[in-house]
């Protein structure tokens, strides 16, 4: 078994390294860059708009859609709140320095409008699997926005997604806190043989997801906006309290992402190069901003008008990235321990948790750890089975779900290396179809946009004039 897993890690790791090279980087950050000026900063100008949809305020239960806007959302930070923003920033941090956290950064602003232009076009070219039910995502408004002679660039995106969906570094990140951090202390695990106690902690998380996917995007969506929230509040708090007993250390180490961020001198021995594809790589696992899982669950939403899930999708980098991923840095810069050590991954932040916040810190993550990766693994099982529903049919897209939990278990034994590197090289390639049609069709997400924003003016225009006229009557 050890020789298969060393395999699996070489190939994994060159795959990666091949998909990650100067033309996705381009066509991710240059896409995103393109969004941002073709959309003249709408979509930024119209943020309050977007927490006024959040809140229910233009709900519209008679709309075509599974779920609300805030369970699309919910759903969507399910899946990108979550190990990226625990381990996923540690990894950055190790590989690139704390300079890569700012080319996170740039990558989420830019991000934010590239996620308004998926998820818009996500709602606007809604198509019908096999079974006729509406279905949102890339390989649909690819289909149906691009025309059936594009379809083999959404088979490419759906068949990359098929592992790309695969929970394997959520269930590796896992079983790695609990055993680095409870089993091997307890004496329940040996240090030198992990191998059963990381197949067993796999077969209990399969357990424990087998209960959830079954049920489909309602539940999934049920079960992650009561618990996304829950989630985000445990691991804002502590981290909020790690900064605030450093906070006269903040200045510096926002000083030191910056600089570092053109020198690469911290980590990187001054390969620039690698700080910011490290940034970018991480970012894009974070938030998915391109990718196009997310558009997935956009595409389910409750809603006649694209637009607004757009603008609700465009608050995920923020969340995601931008706050949540740049708390966890701030832990773990502050704290010391990514100098003192050669822990990677989420035993890096479990070590930042034990050292900012004394006898509790690591149990409060390994709790935060339990709940992110769970309702990721809820969510990402749905992106699975509509890519796999896409290419042989809805009626076989439940079989998915047995592929899910098998890795599962293969994320549970491979080492944290071969994990990231496999669905890093598949994010690479499900950008590739994403991110070509999206640019393809932003001259009609932004004509919609353009009408959008119009209706609305005279709306509130038309409501202005009803009130002048009450006022004449009284």
């Amino acid at each position: 078994m050890s020789a298969f897993l060393e395999w699996f890690e070489k190939i994994a790791v060159a795959f990666a390294d091949a998909a990650w090279g100067l033309p996705l980087l381009a066509l991710l950050l240059g896409g995103g860059i393109f969004f941002l000026i073709f959309s003249r900063f709408v979509p930024y100008r119209h943020f309050g708009h977007g927490l006024e949809i959040l809140t229910g305020k233009y709900e519209d239960p008679t709309a075509p859609g599974d779920i609300n806007h805030f369970q699309a959302l919910s759903s969507a930070l399910a899946a990108t709140v979550g190990m990226g923003n625990i381990g996923g920033v540690a990894i950055a941090i190790v590989m690139g320095g704390p300079g890569a956290l700012f080319w996170m950064w740039i990558s989420a602003i830019v991000g934010m409008a590239t996620k308004f232009f998926t998820c818009t076009l996500a709602v606007m070219y809604r198509g019908k699997d096999t079974s006729g039910k509406v279905q949102g995502g890339p390989m649909y408004f690819i289909t149906e926005g691009l025309g059936k002679k594009w379809k083999p660039l959404a088979v490419f995106f759906a068949i990359a997604g098929l592992i790309g969906c695969a929970p394997m570094f959520q269930s590796n990140q896992l079983t790695q806190i609990v055993r680095d951090e409870i089993m091997i202390p307890a004496g329940m695990v040996a240090e030198q043989a992990t191998f059963w106690g990381d197949f067993t902690l796999g077969l209990i998380i399969v357990g424990v997801v087998s209960l959830v996917i079954f049920g489909g995007i309602k539940r999934i969506g049920q079960v992650a906006a009561s618990l996304v929230p829950l989630m985000v509040f445990i691991y804002v708090v502590s981290v909020l309290y790690i900064i605030l007993s450093n906070i006269t250390e903040v200045p510096y180490y926002l000083t030191l992402i910056v600089t570092d961020a053109f020198t690469g001198e911290a980590v990187a021995g001054g390969a620039v190069g690698t700080v910011i594809i490290t940034g970018i790589r991480r970012a894009a696992f974070s938030n998915e901003a391109g990718i196009g899982l997310e558009a997935m669950a956009h595409g389910a939403a409750r809603t006649r008008e694209p637009v607004r899930e757009g603008l609700v999708a465009m608050l995920e980098p923020l969340i995601d990235t931008i706050i949540v991923c740049s708390m966890t840095a701030l832990a773990i810069l502050m704290t010391g321990v990514w100098l003192t050590t050669d822990a990677d991954g989420v035993t890096l932040t479990a070590q930042a948790f034990s050292e900012g916040i004394p006898y509790i810190g690591v149990y409060v993550l390994i709790l935060c750890v339990i709940i992110f990766s769970i309702t990721t693994m809820f969510t990402y099982s749905y992106y699975g089975t509509k890519c796999l529903g896409f290419l042989l049919g809805a009626e076989r897209q439940h079989y998915y779900n047995y592929f899910y939990i098998f890795s599962i278990l293969l994320g549970s034994v491979a080492s944290i290396t071969a994990v990231i590197s496999l669905i890093d090289g598949m994010f690479a390639m499900m950008a590739i179809p994403t991110m070509t049609a999206s640019i393809l069709l932003s001259p009609k997400v932004y004509r919609a946009a353009k009408d959008y924003f119009q209706r609305m003016r005279d709306e509130e225009l038309a409501g202005y004039d009803d009130d002048d006229d009450d006022d004449d009557d009284v």
